[in-house]
Protein backbone atom coordinates (compact mmCIF):
# COMPACT_ATOMS: atom_id res chain seq x y z
CA UNK A 1 0.00 0.00 0.00
CA UNK A 2 1.67 3.48 -0.83
CA UNK A 3 1.84 6.13 1.13
CA UNK A 4 -0.71 8.96 1.68
CA UNK A 5 0.17 12.19 -0.02
CA UNK A 6 -0.30 16.25 1.44
CA UNK A 7 -0.10 19.00 -0.43
CA UNK A 8 -0.43 22.52 1.48
CA UNK A 9 -1.00 26.05 0.13
CA UNK A 10 0.65 29.06 1.50
CA UNK A 11 -1.06 32.74 1.76
CA UNK A 12 0.17 35.56 3.07
CA UNK A 13 3.52 36.98 5.32
CA UNK A 14 6.75 35.33 6.33
CA UNK A 15 4.94 33.74 9.36
CA UNK A 16 2.81 31.81 7.65
CA UNK A 17 5.48 30.59 5.06
CA UNK A 18 7.78 28.95 8.50
CA UNK A 19 3.90 27.57 9.64
CA UNK A 20 3.94 25.69 6.83
CA UNK A 21 6.99 23.98 6.76
CA UNK A 22 6.01 22.95 10.19
CA UNK A 23 2.66 21.64 8.98
CA UNK A 24 4.56 19.41 6.64
CA UNK A 25 7.13 18.29 9.11
CA UNK A 26 4.00 17.02 11.03
CA UNK A 27 2.18 15.35 7.78
CA UNK A 28 5.29 13.98 7.22
CA UNK A 29 5.72 12.61 10.86
CA UNK A 30 2.73 11.34 10.95
CA UNK A 31 3.76 9.24 7.26
CA UNK A 32 2.27 11.44 4.76
CA UNK A 33 4.68 11.99 1.73
CA UNK A 34 4.18 15.12 -0.16
CA UNK A 35 2.48 15.22 -3.47
CA UNK A 36 4.55 15.62 -7.02
CA UNK A 37 4.78 19.23 -8.37
CA UNK A 38 1.83 20.40 -10.15
CA UNK A 39 -0.36 18.19 -9.06
CA UNK A 40 -2.96 20.68 -7.65
CA UNK A 41 -5.05 19.07 -5.41
CA UNK A 42 -4.73 15.54 -6.77
CA UNK A 43 -3.53 14.67 -3.08
CA UNK A 44 -4.68 13.07 0.02
CA UNK A 45 -4.71 15.85 1.97
CA UNK A 46 -4.70 19.30 1.36
CA UNK A 47 -3.49 22.20 3.31
CA UNK A 48 -4.81 25.73 3.20
CA UNK A 49 -2.64 27.69 5.13
CA UNK A 50 -4.39 31.06 5.19
CA UNK A 51 -4.27 34.92 5.63
CA UNK A 52 -6.88 37.45 7.33
CA UNK A 53 -5.52 40.60 5.63
CA UNK A 54 -4.93 39.96 2.12
CA UNK A 55 -7.71 41.97 -0.02
CA UNK A 56 -10.91 39.44 -0.67
CA UNK A 57 -8.91 36.35 1.27
CA UNK A 58 -12.26 34.77 2.03
CA UNK A 59 -13.28 34.74 -1.54
CA UNK A 60 -10.27 33.30 -2.72
CA UNK A 61 -10.43 30.83 0.11
CA UNK A 62 -13.95 29.47 -0.99
CA UNK A 63 -13.12 29.45 -4.93
CA UNK A 64 -10.26 27.07 -4.36
CA UNK A 65 -12.19 25.09 -1.66
CA UNK A 66 -15.18 24.82 -4.45
CA UNK A 67 -12.90 24.10 -7.33
CA UNK A 68 -11.74 21.44 -4.81
CA UNK A 69 -15.20 19.52 -4.09
CA UNK A 70 -15.57 17.62 -7.11
CA UNK A 71 -11.93 16.26 -6.80
CA UNK A 72 -13.12 15.36 -3.18
CA UNK A 73 -16.11 13.27 -4.26
CA UNK A 74 -14.33 11.64 -7.21
CA UNK A 75 -11.23 10.55 -4.78
CA UNK A 76 -12.53 8.47 -1.59
CA UNK A 77 -10.71 9.78 2.03
CA UNK A 78 -9.61 12.22 0.39
CA UNK A 79 -9.14 14.88 3.21
CA UNK A 80 -9.15 19.19 3.19
CA UNK A 81 -8.06 21.20 5.72
CA UNK A 82 -7.52 24.82 6.74
CA UNK A 83 -6.06 26.64 9.09
CA UNK A 84 -3.83 29.75 9.25
CA UNK A 85 -5.25 33.74 10.12
CA UNK A 86 -8.68 33.16 8.04
CA UNK A 87 -9.33 30.34 10.02
CA UNK A 88 -8.69 31.78 13.55
CA UNK A 89 -10.91 34.49 12.44
CA UNK A 90 -13.97 32.82 10.70
CA UNK A 91 -14.24 29.48 12.91
CA UNK A 92 -17.60 27.58 12.31
CA UNK A 93 -17.96 30.08 9.16
CA UNK A 94 -15.68 27.97 6.93
CA UNK A 95 -17.79 24.70 7.53
CA UNK A 96 -20.79 26.65 6.87
CA UNK A 97 -19.53 27.79 3.23
CA UNK A 98 -17.86 24.69 2.38
CA UNK A 99 -19.12 21.68 4.60
CA UNK A 100 -16.96 19.22 2.64
CA UNK A 101 -14.29 20.96 4.52
CA UNK A 102 -12.76 17.94 7.11
CA UNK A 103 -10.79 20.22 9.67
CA UNK A 104 -10.13 23.48 10.49
CA UNK A 105 -7.75 24.68 13.43
CA UNK A 106 -6.41 28.32 13.95
CA UNK A 107 -2.75 29.75 14.37
CA UNK A 108 -2.11 28.68 18.26
CA UNK A 109 -2.36 25.05 17.54
CA UNK A 110 -1.03 24.10 14.21
CA UNK A 111 0.31 20.69 16.11
CA UNK A 112 -2.78 18.99 16.37
CA UNK A 113 -3.62 18.76 12.84
CA UNK A 114 -2.64 15.22 12.24
CA UNK A 115 -4.36 14.41 15.04
CA UNK A 116 -7.43 16.01 13.29
CA UNK A 117 -7.48 14.89 10.81
CA UNK A 118 -7.46 11.27 12.09
CA UNK A 119 -9.83 12.47 14.53
CA UNK A 120 -12.72 13.68 11.53
CA UNK A 121 -11.77 10.29 9.69
CA UNK A 122 -13.15 8.17 12.70
CA UNK A 123 -16.13 10.60 13.29
CA UNK A 124 -16.84 11.33 9.87
CA UNK A 125 -17.52 14.51 10.61
CA UNK A 126 -15.88 18.44 10.40
CA UNK A 127 -13.11 18.77 13.32
CA UNK A 128 -12.83 22.78 14.02
CA UNK A 129 -10.67 23.80 17.19
CA UNK A 130 -9.23 27.16 17.59
CA UNK A 131 -6.60 27.90 20.42
CA UNK A 132 -7.95 31.35 21.67
CA UNK A 133 -3.83 31.40 22.86
CA UNK A 134 -0.47 29.58 21.72
CA UNK A 135 -0.15 25.81 23.48
CA UNK A 136 3.31 25.50 22.49
CA UNK A 137 5.91 27.11 20.89
CA UNK A 138 5.72 26.31 17.23
CA UNK A 139 9.51 25.62 16.64
CA UNK A 140 9.46 22.83 19.01
CA UNK A 141 7.80 21.18 16.22
CA UNK A 142 9.12 19.33 13.34
CA UNK A 143 9.41 21.27 10.28
CA UNK A 144 10.36 20.07 7.22
CA UNK A 145 12.24 22.74 5.40
CA UNK A 146 12.64 23.85 2.07
CA UNK A 147 16.23 24.07 1.10
CA UNK A 148 19.49 23.37 2.16
CA UNK A 149 21.35 26.57 2.99
CA UNK A 150 19.10 28.82 3.99
CA UNK A 151 16.30 28.89 7.22
CA UNK A 152 13.89 30.74 8.98
CA UNK A 153 14.54 31.13 12.99
CA UNK A 154 11.15 32.35 14.13
CA UNK A 155 12.38 34.23 17.53
CA UNK A 156 8.91 35.48 18.71
CA UNK A 157 5.19 35.30 17.94
CA UNK A 158 2.40 37.50 17.81
CA UNK A 159 2.23 41.47 18.59
CA UNK A 160 1.85 44.17 20.87
CA UNK A 161 1.00 46.93 18.79
CA UNK A 162 -2.71 48.41 17.67
CA UNK A 163 -1.92 49.31 14.04
CA UNK A 164 -5.61 50.37 12.88
CA UNK A 165 -5.12 48.88 9.29
CA UNK A 166 -3.73 45.57 10.33
CA UNK A 167 -6.28 42.25 11.93
CA UNK A 168 -3.15 40.51 12.80
CA UNK A 169 -2.32 40.92 17.11
CA UNK A 170 -6.14 39.22 17.25
CA UNK A 171 -5.38 36.61 15.49
CA UNK A 172 -1.64 35.94 16.63
CA UNK A 173 -2.17 37.40 19.97
CA UNK A 174 0.18 39.00 22.21
CA UNK A 175 3.99 38.78 21.64
CA UNK A 176 5.85 36.07 23.18
CA UNK A 177 9.24 35.80 23.19
CA UNK A 178 11.20 32.48 22.90
CA UNK A 179 14.01 31.87 25.37
CA UNK A 180 17.63 32.83 23.46
CA UNK A 181 19.29 29.67 24.42
CA UNK A 182 16.02 27.98 22.54
CA UNK A 183 17.11 30.33 19.69
CA UNK A 184 20.69 29.70 19.43
CA UNK A 185 20.19 26.40 20.05
CA UNK A 186 18.18 26.55 16.55
CA UNK A 187 20.67 28.38 14.58
CA UNK A 188 23.37 26.07 15.74
CA UNK A 189 21.93 22.61 14.88
CA UNK A 190 20.63 24.21 11.34
CA UNK A 191 24.49 25.16 10.63
CA UNK A 192 25.73 21.66 11.45
CA UNK A 193 23.47 20.54 8.99
CA UNK A 194 24.78 22.91 6.42
CA UNK A 195 22.90 25.98 6.47
CA UNK A 196 24.70 29.17 6.13
CA UNK A 197 22.15 32.39 5.89
CA UNK A 198 19.63 32.40 8.54
CA UNK A 199 16.84 34.83 8.93
CA UNK A 200 15.64 35.61 12.38
CA UNK A 201 11.58 36.31 12.44
CA UNK A 202 8.94 38.02 14.32
CA UNK A 203 5.87 39.73 13.86
CA UNK A 204 7.77 42.59 14.99
CA UNK A 205 10.91 41.22 15.44
CA UNK A 206 13.05 43.85 17.14
CA UNK A 207 10.27 44.25 19.78
CA UNK A 208 12.28 40.71 20.62
CA UNK A 209 12.68 41.19 25.01
CA UNK A 210 9.65 43.04 26.19
CA UNK A 211 8.30 39.82 26.91
CA UNK A 212 11.27 38.72 28.71
CA UNK A 213 12.45 41.72 30.25
CA UNK A 214 15.42 43.10 28.60
CA UNK A 215 15.07 46.00 26.19
CA UNK A 216 18.58 44.87 24.61
CA UNK A 217 17.91 41.44 23.89
CA UNK A 218 17.46 41.60 19.93
CA UNK A 219 20.71 43.24 19.77
CA UNK A 220 22.41 40.61 22.14
CA UNK A 221 20.40 37.91 19.86
CA UNK A 222 22.51 39.46 16.96
CA UNK A 223 25.97 39.69 18.38
CA UNK A 224 25.57 36.21 19.77
CA UNK A 225 24.45 34.52 16.29
CA UNK A 226 28.09 36.61 15.07
CA UNK A 227 30.11 34.08 17.39
CA UNK A 228 28.07 31.13 15.60
CA UNK A 229 31.13 29.52 13.62
CA UNK A 230 30.21 28.90 10.20
CA UNK A 231 27.25 31.28 9.58
CA UNK A 232 27.94 33.36 7.15
CA UNK A 233 24.76 35.28 6.61
CA UNK A 234 22.22 36.98 9.22
CA UNK A 235 19.29 39.39 7.91
CA UNK A 236 16.04 39.69 10.04
CA UNK A 237 12.33 40.34 9.54
CA UNK A 238 10.11 42.97 9.82
CA UNK A 239 11.49 45.38 12.44
CA UNK A 240 9.45 48.55 14.13
CA UNK A 241 10.47 52.39 14.05
CA UNK A 242 9.09 52.40 17.52
CA UNK A 243 11.31 49.46 19.17
CA UNK A 244 14.50 50.43 16.55
CA UNK A 245 17.26 51.51 18.67
CA UNK A 246 20.75 52.73 18.76
CA UNK A 247 22.43 49.65 20.72
CA UNK A 248 20.19 47.27 17.43
CA UNK A 249 21.74 49.70 14.75
CA UNK A 250 25.52 48.77 16.77
CA UNK A 251 25.12 45.22 16.70
CA UNK A 252 24.16 45.40 12.95
CA UNK A 253 27.34 47.36 12.28
CA UNK A 254 29.77 45.63 14.46
CA UNK A 255 28.58 41.92 13.61
CA UNK A 256 30.52 40.72 10.43
CA UNK A 257 27.61 38.35 9.97
CA UNK A 258 24.93 40.68 10.36
CA UNK A 259 23.94 41.91 6.72
CA UNK A 260 24.26 45.23 5.52
CA UNK A 261 20.22 45.18 4.78
CA UNK A 262 17.12 46.69 6.14
CA UNK A 263 13.88 46.47 6.12
CA UNK A 264 12.07 49.20 7.80
CA UNK A 265 7.99 49.20 7.32
CA UNK A 266 7.29 53.59 7.19
CA UNK A 267 3.34 52.93 6.01
CA UNK A 268 3.30 56.39 5.43
CA UNK A 269 5.46 59.95 5.33
CA UNK A 270 2.38 61.82 6.81
CA UNK A 271 2.81 62.66 10.66
CA UNK A 272 -1.25 62.92 10.40
CA UNK A 273 -1.46 59.74 8.89
CA UNK A 274 0.92 57.67 10.95
CA UNK A 275 -1.41 59.03 13.97
CA UNK A 276 -4.32 57.86 12.32
CA UNK A 277 -2.50 54.38 11.82
CA UNK A 278 -1.23 54.44 15.52
CA UNK A 279 1.73 53.85 14.29
CA UNK A 280 3.96 55.84 17.72
CA UNK A 281 6.54 57.36 15.61
CA UNK A 282 6.55 60.50 13.21
CA UNK A 283 8.48 61.39 9.93
CA UNK A 284 11.50 62.88 11.68
CA UNK A 285 12.05 59.61 13.93
CA UNK A 286 11.55 57.66 10.65
CA UNK A 287 14.36 59.78 8.97
CA UNK A 288 16.35 59.87 12.18
CA UNK A 289 16.81 55.85 12.51
CA UNK A 290 17.76 55.92 8.26
CA UNK A 291 20.35 57.84 9.00
CA UNK A 292 22.23 56.81 11.54
CA UNK A 293 21.72 53.32 9.50
CA UNK A 294 23.71 54.84 6.63
CA UNK A 295 26.47 56.23 8.86
CA UNK A 296 26.75 53.48 10.84
CA UNK A 297 26.59 51.17 7.63
CA UNK A 298 27.31 53.28 4.52
CA UNK A 299 26.55 50.40 1.89
CA UNK A 300 23.33 49.58 3.32
CA UNK A 301 20.20 48.91 0.94
CA UNK A 302 17.51 49.92 2.73
CA UNK A 303 13.80 49.10 1.73
CA UNK A 304 9.94 49.91 3.09
CA UNK A 305 6.48 49.46 3.23
CA UNK A 306 4.20 52.03 2.09
CA UNK A 307 0.15 52.21 1.88
CA UNK A 308 -1.35 54.73 -0.30
CA UNK A 309 -4.49 56.17 0.29
CA UNK A 310 -5.00 55.40 3.89
CA UNK A 311 -8.45 56.96 5.00
CA UNK A 312 -8.23 60.67 5.31
CA UNK A 313 -4.92 61.08 3.41
CA UNK A 314 -5.25 64.10 1.48
CA UNK A 315 -2.75 65.08 -1.36
CA UNK A 316 -0.82 67.16 1.19
CA UNK A 317 -0.50 64.00 3.60
CA UNK A 318 0.75 62.08 0.25
CA UNK A 319 3.44 64.77 -0.59
CA UNK A 320 4.87 64.30 2.60
CA UNK A 321 5.24 60.30 1.99
CA UNK A 322 7.10 60.97 -1.41
CA UNK A 323 8.97 63.73 -0.10
CA UNK A 324 10.44 60.68 2.44
CA UNK A 325 10.93 58.93 -0.41
CA UNK A 326 12.76 61.06 -2.40
CA UNK A 327 14.84 61.88 0.85
CA UNK A 328 15.30 58.05 2.41
CA UNK A 329 15.94 57.19 -1.09
CA UNK A 330 14.89 53.30 -0.59
CA UNK A 331 16.49 50.47 -2.27
CA UNK A 332 13.05 49.35 -2.71
CA UNK A 333 9.74 50.14 -1.38
CA UNK A 334 6.30 47.93 -1.88
CA UNK A 335 3.38 50.26 -2.38
CA UNK A 336 0.36 48.76 -1.76
CA UNK A 337 -3.30 50.86 -2.47
CA UNK A 338 -5.37 50.29 1.07
CA UNK A 339 -8.57 48.49 0.98
CA UNK A 340 -10.08 47.61 3.76
CA UNK A 341 -9.80 44.99 5.77
CA UNK A 342 -12.54 43.21 7.56
CA UNK A 343 -12.29 43.59 11.71
CA UNK A 344 -9.92 46.52 11.28
CA UNK A 345 -10.50 49.87 12.83
CA UNK A 346 -9.39 51.76 9.62
CA UNK A 347 -12.37 49.99 7.61
CA UNK A 348 -14.74 51.63 9.84
CA UNK A 349 -13.16 54.92 9.36
CA UNK A 350 -14.54 58.29 7.91
CA UNK A 351 -12.66 59.69 4.38
CA UNK A 352 -12.37 56.65 2.59
CA UNK A 353 -10.64 57.65 -0.41
CA UNK A 354 -11.90 56.95 -3.84
CA UNK A 355 -10.25 53.68 -5.59
CA UNK A 356 -9.65 56.31 -8.63
CA UNK A 357 -7.49 58.71 -6.47
CA UNK A 358 -6.01 55.94 -4.75
CA UNK A 359 -4.85 54.24 -7.91
CA UNK A 360 -3.44 57.97 -9.08
CA UNK A 361 -1.20 58.65 -6.10
CA UNK A 362 0.11 54.83 -6.02
CA UNK A 363 0.87 55.27 -9.69
CA UNK A 364 2.64 58.48 -8.81
CA UNK A 365 4.69 56.61 -6.17
CA UNK A 366 5.56 53.79 -7.76
CA UNK A 367 7.24 55.54 -10.88
CA UNK A 368 8.89 57.58 -8.35
CA UNK A 369 10.52 54.57 -6.36
CA UNK A 370 11.45 52.61 -9.21
CA UNK A 371 13.57 55.79 -10.25
CA UNK A 372 15.03 55.73 -7.31
CA UNK A 373 15.74 52.39 -7.62
CA UNK A 374 17.29 51.98 -10.60
CA UNK A 375 19.38 54.84 -9.69
CA UNK A 376 20.46 53.31 -6.69
CA UNK A 377 21.58 49.87 -8.45
CA UNK A 378 22.90 52.17 -10.98
CA UNK A 379 25.46 53.20 -7.91
CA UNK A 380 26.41 49.13 -7.86
CA UNK A 381 28.09 48.99 -11.58
CA UNK A 382 32.04 48.05 -10.69
CA UNK A 383 31.79 47.08 -7.09
CA UNK A 384 32.58 43.49 -6.52
CA UNK A 385 30.33 41.40 -4.57
CA UNK A 386 29.94 37.83 -2.94
CA UNK A 387 27.21 36.27 -4.44
CA UNK A 388 25.36 33.47 -2.28
CA UNK A 389 23.87 31.16 -5.32
CA UNK A 390 20.57 30.78 -4.84
CA UNK A 391 17.79 28.34 -6.25
CA UNK A 392 15.19 29.00 -8.66
CA UNK A 393 15.28 32.96 -8.39
CA UNK A 394 16.24 33.64 -11.55
CA UNK A 395 13.76 32.68 -13.88
CA UNK A 396 15.54 33.01 -16.99
CA UNK A 397 18.82 31.48 -15.68
CA UNK A 398 17.99 28.68 -18.56
CA UNK A 399 17.62 30.56 -21.48
CA UNK A 400 20.34 33.02 -20.47
CA UNK A 401 23.24 30.70 -19.16
CA UNK A 402 23.01 32.54 -16.31
CA UNK A 403 23.25 31.89 -12.30
CA UNK A 404 21.73 34.06 -9.92
CA UNK A 405 22.24 34.62 -6.23
CA UNK A 406 21.89 37.42 -3.45
CA UNK A 407 24.22 40.21 -2.46
CA UNK A 408 25.11 40.66 0.94
CA UNK A 409 22.47 43.28 0.92
CA UNK A 410 19.91 41.48 -0.57
CA UNK A 411 20.13 42.86 -4.27
CA UNK A 412 19.41 40.41 -6.83
CA UNK A 413 22.54 39.27 -8.67
CA UNK A 414 22.63 37.54 -12.28
CA UNK A 415 26.00 36.21 -13.12
CA UNK A 416 27.78 34.52 -16.15
CA UNK A 417 28.00 30.72 -15.39
CA UNK A 418 31.09 29.94 -14.53
CA UNK A 419 32.76 27.00 -16.41
CA UNK A 420 33.36 24.63 -12.68
CA UNK A 421 30.68 23.21 -10.88
CA UNK A 422 28.26 25.46 -8.68
CA UNK A 423 25.49 24.66 -6.27
CA UNK A 424 23.47 26.52 -4.15
CA UNK A 425 24.48 27.95 -1.20
CA UNK A 426 28.07 28.16 -3.03
CA UNK A 427 29.88 31.98 -2.84
CA UNK A 428 31.22 33.30 -6.35
CA UNK A 429 32.74 36.82 -6.54
CA UNK A 430 31.54 38.77 -9.57
CA UNK A 431 32.44 42.30 -11.45
CA UNK A 432 28.57 44.11 -11.71
CA UNK A 433 28.32 45.48 -14.89
CA UNK A 434 24.85 46.63 -15.04
CA UNK A 435 21.97 47.59 -13.38
CA UNK A 436 18.67 47.50 -13.69
CA UNK A 437 15.65 48.72 -11.30
CA UNK A 438 14.82 45.56 -9.73
CA UNK A 439 18.34 43.59 -10.05
CA UNK A 440 22.11 44.18 -11.14
CA UNK A 441 23.76 41.98 -13.96
CA UNK A 442 27.42 40.27 -13.82
CA UNK A 443 28.27 39.82 -17.23
CA UNK A 444 31.99 38.79 -16.94
CA UNK A 445 33.93 35.95 -15.87
CA UNK A 446 33.63 35.03 -12.25
CA UNK A 447 36.35 36.05 -10.44
CA UNK A 448 36.05 33.29 -7.76
CA UNK A 449 33.99 30.44 -6.57
CA UNK A 450 33.69 28.98 -2.88
CA UNK A 451 32.42 25.96 -2.77
CA UNK A 452 30.39 25.78 1.18
CA UNK A 453 29.29 23.19 3.55
CA UNK A 454 25.43 24.66 2.46
CA UNK A 455 26.46 23.61 -1.07
CA UNK A 456 27.58 20.11 0.31
CA UNK A 457 24.35 19.96 2.26
CA UNK A 458 22.35 20.84 -1.16
CA UNK A 459 24.47 18.41 -3.10
CA UNK A 460 23.43 15.68 -0.64
CA UNK A 461 19.43 16.82 0.19
CA UNK A 462 19.49 16.53 -3.96
CA UNK A 463 20.94 13.12 -3.48
CA UNK A 464 18.61 11.73 -0.97
CA UNK A 465 15.59 12.91 -2.63
CA UNK A 466 16.50 10.80 -5.94
CA UNK A 467 17.05 7.81 -3.57
CA UNK A 468 13.26 8.46 -1.65
CA UNK A 469 10.18 9.48 -2.66
CA UNK A 470 9.40 12.78 -2.28
CA UNK A 471 8.63 14.16 1.32
CA UNK A 472 10.35 12.28 3.76
CA UNK A 473 12.49 14.90 5.30
CA UNK A 474 12.01 15.14 8.66
CA UNK A 475 13.43 17.16 11.32
CA UNK A 476 13.46 18.87 14.68
CA UNK A 477 15.24 21.25 12.68
CA UNK A 478 16.27 20.17 9.42
CA UNK A 479 17.57 22.52 6.79
CA UNK A 480 15.66 25.24 4.63
CA UNK A 481 14.51 28.35 2.86
CA UNK A 482 12.85 30.87 3.60
CA UNK A 483 11.12 32.86 0.43
CA UNK A 484 13.59 35.15 -0.79
CA UNK A 485 13.78 38.34 0.63
CA UNK A 486 12.43 41.07 0.19
CA UNK A 487 9.57 39.47 -1.64
CA UNK A 488 7.35 39.15 0.85
CA UNK A 489 7.86 41.65 3.80
CA UNK A 490 6.75 43.66 6.40
CA UNK A 491 4.90 40.57 8.01
CA UNK A 492 1.47 40.49 7.90
CA UNK A 493 0.67 44.10 8.07
CA UNK A 494 0.01 45.29 5.14
CA UNK A 495 -0.30 42.59 2.80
Amino acid sequence: MSAKTYEVRTYGCQMNVHDSERLSGLLEGAGYVRAPEGSDGDADVVVFNTCAVRENADNKLYGNLGRLAPMKTRRPGMQIAVGGCLAQKDRETIVRRAPWVDVVFGTHNIGKLPVLLERARVQEEAQVEIAESLEAFPSTLPTRRESAYAAWVSISVGCNNTCTFCIVPALRGKEKDRRPGDILAEVEALVAEGVSEITLLGQNVNAYGSDIGDREAFSKLLRACGAVEGLERVRFTSPHPRDFTDDVIAAMAETPNVMPQLHMPMQSGSDTILKAMRRSYRQDRYLGIIDKVRAAIPHAAISTDIIVGFPGETEEDFEQTMRVVREARFAQAFTFQYSKRPGTPAAEMDGQIPKEVVQERYMRLSALQEEISWEENKKQVGRTLEVMVAEGEGRKDGATHRLSGRAPDNRLVHFTKPGEDVRPGDVVTVAITYAAPHHLLAEGATTQVRRTRAGDAWERRNAAAAEKPAGVLLGLPTVGVPAPLPEMTGGCSVL
